[in-house]
């Protein structure tokens, strides 16, 4: 299927948002997730499904200022 992930179309056989994180190679406790601009808790995303045209982001926690 194709999603949007952080604005950038790409094809995926995930159907977990927990397993989009782990194949994208996010520390999966360092990250926070959105789908369709809904956020999503750590503890949901292995229950939360993947559809075709997804809009998920994967946001990393950034130093500097």
């Amino acid at each position: 299927m194709r999603i949007e992930l952080n604005g950038d179309t790409l094809a995926t056989g995930c159907e977990t948002l927990a397993a989009l994180v782990e194949e994208r190679g996010f520390d999966a406790d360092c990250v926070a997730t959105a789908l369709n601009g809904a956020f999503v808790p750590r503890g949901l995303r292995g229950q939360t499904p993947l559809a075709e045209g997804a809009k998920v982001e994967i946001l990393s926690p950034m130093q500097g200022g």
